[in-house]
C-alpha cells in the first residue's frame, strides 16, 4: 500500500504557482495587437472558406448559422476559462501549465501530449488544405503530376506524397525559428488581408442574398430531380443535423487557445492575454456567422460545393474577378492559419521539457533568436511529415478530440481553483458525516473555502463529469430510443439530469476564494459546468475510429512519461520522489512487471 501511495504522490504532484514569468529566457515582445492577430490568424481560415459550405450541404442546410452559434458558445466559454487562467499564470504552456498547477503532473502530461497532437494535426491539415486549394485553381495539375511520379497504394495514407504541403510547413518552421516578433509581423499582415477579403465577401455576396433560399420546400421545381434535400426549409435535417453541424463547425474555432501559450512572450500577459482571447473570438464568430448567412442566402444549400463553396458561388453568379480576389485571400488566410497552428507547438514542447517531462534538449533557447530552436525544428518535421503522407480528411478526423478534452480540463481546473482551500483560514478538522451533510448545502454559512468544502467540490465535479458522459452518450447515440419514448432510457436520462442539477446546486453552495485577478470567469460554477457539458457532448459526436487513434496516441505518450518523465520531473523532490527501483520500473509496484 505504501508503494501505491508513493506512486500516487508522484503522478499527482503539482507545480507551485510562484513564478510570475519574469525570469523567462523568451523575449517579451508581443503586444495586444500581436496577440489578437495571432488568435484570429490561427483560427479564421478553413471555417470561413470551407466549413460554411460543407456543413450547409451535408449536415444542417441554412441551419449552419445556428451550428456556428452553438460551436461559438463552446469556444467562448472555454475562452473565458483560458482568460482567467492567463491572468493567474503568466507562463508559456497553455492548458498544460494550468493543469499542472491545479490537478497534478500526470493529468498535465496527458493534456500537454494532447495539445501536441492538436497542433501537429492542425498545422498539417492547414498545409494540406492550402495545397489542395492551390491545386484546384490549376486544375489539379500538381496532384496529378505527383501521382504519376510516386503513387502511394496504402489504404490509410494519401494517394501521393504532397511535397508542396511539406515545403509550406518547413517554410513556416523557418519563420518561427528566425524570431517570434518577425513571424508575428507577417501574421498580422496576412490576417489584415484575410479580414479585408471577408468584408469583400460579406458586402458583395450580401447584395445577392435572398431570404427565400432559407424557405425552399422539398417539392420546389427548382430542385434537380433525384437530389436529396431533406425536409426543406431552414432546418432541412432537423435539430440533429444542426448539432452534428456544430461538432463540425467547432473545428473552425480551434486555434484561439494558442494565445494562452504566449505567457512568457507577451507584454503584460495577465491583462493582454484575456483581452486578446475575447476580442479574437468575437471577430471570428462575427466572420463565420456573416459568411454562413450570406452564403446560404445567395446559393441554396443543396447547390453548395462542400470542398470549395465560394468558387462555386462566384461561378454561379458569373463573378470571375471576385472569385480570384477571394481565392487569393483564401491562400493568404491559409498561410496565416499554418503559422498560427504551429506557433504554440514548440512552446508546449519547451514548457514540458523545462519541467523535465520531455527530453531536456527541447528546452534549449537560441541566444540570438530567443526561440526554442530545436523544439521548433522538431515541430516542423513532425507536422511536415504528417502533411506529406496523409490527406486532409484523415488529418482533421483527429483535430477536435484533443482540443475538447483540453477545454474540459481547463474548465475543471477553474472550478478547482475557485473553490480551493484558503491557506490563511484554519478550518475545523472534524470530518463527521453530519458535518459533511451540513456542508453539502453550506448550512454552516461558511464564507471562506475549507478543506472539506474544497473536497466536496472536487468529488462533485468528478461525479458531474461521469454523469455528463452518460447524458451525452444517450443524446448522441440513443435518439431512436428517445423518439420512441423507451421507458428505461427516458427514465435513466431524467434521473441523470436531476443528479447533474443537484450536483450543480451543491457546488454553487460552497464558498469561493476571492483573489483579485485582472479577469475572472463570470457565473461560476455555471459557465464552467456548461463548458464541460458542451465539450463532452461534442466529443461523443466523434466516431469510434477517431477514439481508437486517440487512444493509440495517448499510449505512446504514457510510455514516454513512465519511462522518462516521471524520473526526470523537476517536481520530483523530497517525499514525492519515487525510489530508484520504482523509477526504473514504475509498474513494478502493481506486481505485474519485473525487470
Amino acid at each position: 500500500m505504501n508503494r501505491m501511495e508513493t506512486f500516487w504522490k508522484a503522478v499527482s504532484r503539482k507545480k507551485p504557482n510562484d513564478d510570475d514569468g519574469s525570469h523567462s529566457k523568451l523575449a517579451r515582445v508581443l503586444t495586444l495587437l500581436d496577440l489578437t492577430g495571432l488568435g484570429v490568424g490561427s483560427t479564421l481560415g478553413l471555417g470561413a472558406y470551407v466549413l460554411a459550405g460543407s456543413v450547409a450541404y451535408e449536415q444542417a442546410g441554412p441551419g449552419v448559422v445556428i451550428s456556428f452559434v452553438i460551436a461559438a458558445l463552446a469556444a467562448a466559454i472555454a475562452g473565458l476559462c483560458y482568460a482567467e487562467f492567463a491572468s493567474r499564470v503568466p507562463k508559456a504552456g497553455s492548458a498544460y501549465i494550468y493543469t499542472y498547477i491545479t490537478i497534478g503532473e500526470f493529468a498535465a502530461f496527458t493534456i500537454g501530449w494532447n495539445l501536441m497532437l492538436e497542433y501537429i494535426i492542425g498545422t498539417a491539415s492547414v498545409a494540406r488544405g492550402l495545397s489542395g486549394y492551390i491545386d484546384a485553381l490549376i486544375d489539379h495539375r500538381m496532384g496529378n503530376a505527383l501521382k504519376e511520379v510516386i503513387e502511394i497504394k496504402v489504404s490509410f495514407l494519401a494517394e501521393y506524397p504532397d511535397v508542396f504541403s511539406f515545403l509550406v510547413v518547413m517554410t513556416v518552421t523557418a519563420l518561427l525559428a528566425y524570431g517570434v516578433k518577425e513571424s508575428t509581423l507577417l501574421n498580422n499582415l496576412f490576417t489584415g488581408v484575410n479580414l479585408i477579403v471577408i468584408v469583400v465577401v460579406l458586402v458583395s455576396v450580401g447584395i445577392k442574398a435572398d431570404p427565400a433560399n432559407w424557405a425552399i420546400r422539398p417539392d420546389d421545381p427548382s430542385i434537380p430531380a433525384g437530389l436529396a434535400v431533406g425536409a426543406g426549409g431552414f432546418l432541412p435535417y432537423g435539430i440533429a443535423g444542426v448539432m452534428a453541424g456544430a461538432a463540425k463547425c467547432f473545428y473552425g474555432y480551434v486555434g484561439f487557445d494558442c494565445i494562452a501559450t504566449t505567457g512568457e512572450e507577451a507584454q503584460n500577459p495577465s491583462r493582454n492575454i484575456p483581452l486578446a482571447i475575447i476580442t479574437s473570438l468575437l471577430i471570428i464568430f462575427l466572420s463565420y456567422f456573416g459568411v454562413a448567412t450570406v452564403l446560404t442566402m445567395a446559393l441554396p444549400y443543396f447547390m453548395q460545393d462542400p470542398v470549395a463553396p465560394f468558387p462555386r458561388l462566384f461561378d454561379y453568379l458569373g463573378w470571375q474577378e471576385i472569385k480570384w480576389i477571394v481565392s487569393i485571400g483564401a491562400i493568404f488566410s491559409l498561410c496565416t492559419n499554418s503559422l498560427g497552428a504551429m506557433f504554440p507547438l514548440p512552446r508546449v514542447l519547451y514548457s514540458m521539457s523545462s519541467d523535465g517531462l520531455l527530453f531536456k534538449q527541447l528546452r534549449t533557447v537560441n541566444p540570438k533568436t530567443k526561440t526554442p530552436l530545436l523544439a521548433t525544428v522538431l515541430s516542423g518535421v513532425l507536422s511536415g511529415t504528417m502533411a506529406l503522407l496523409f490527406d486532409l480528411h484523415q488529418l482533421i478526423d483527429m483535430m477536435s478530440i484533443g482540443t475538447l478534452l483540453a477545454y474540459t480540463i481547463v474548465a475543471v481546473s477553474v472550478l478547482v481553483l475557485r473553490y480551493e482551500q484558503n491557506t490563511n483560514f484554519i478550518a475545523s478538522t472534524q470530518t463527521k458525516s453530519s458535518a459533511v451533510v451540513k456542508q453539502l448545502f453550506n448550512l454552516t454559512c461558511l464564507t471562506v473555502p475549507s478543506s472539506l468544502s474544497s473536497n466536496i467540490v472536487k468529488v462533485a465535479v468528478l461525479i458531474y463529469a461521469i454523469i455528463i458522459c452518460g447524458i451525452s452518450a444517450i443524446l448522441a447515440h440513443g435518439q431512436d430510443y428517445l423518439n420512441k419514448y423507451h421507458p428505461l432510457i427516458c427514465t435513466l436520462l431524467i434521473a441523470m439530469i436531476i443528479v447533474a442539477l443537484l450536483l450543480t446546486l451543491i457546488i454553487s453552495c460552497q464558498p469561493t476564494e476571492e483573489r483579485q485577478l485582472t479577469f475572472r470567469v463570470p457565473c461560476v460554477p455555471f459557465l464552467p459546468l456548461l463548458s464541460i457539458l458542451v465539450n463532452v457532448y461534442l466529443m461523443f459526436q466523434l466516431d469510434l475510429a477517431t477514439w481508437v487513434r486517440f487512444m493509440v496516441w495517448l499510449l505512446a505518450g504514457f510510455i514516454i512519461y513512465f519511462s522518462y518523465g516521471i524520473r526526470h520531473s523537476l517536481q520530483g523532490s523530497g517525499s514525492q520522489t519515487l525510489s530508484e527501483s520504482q523509477l526504473e520500473n514504475p509498474f513494478a509496484m502493481f506486481g505485474t512487471v519485473k525487470l
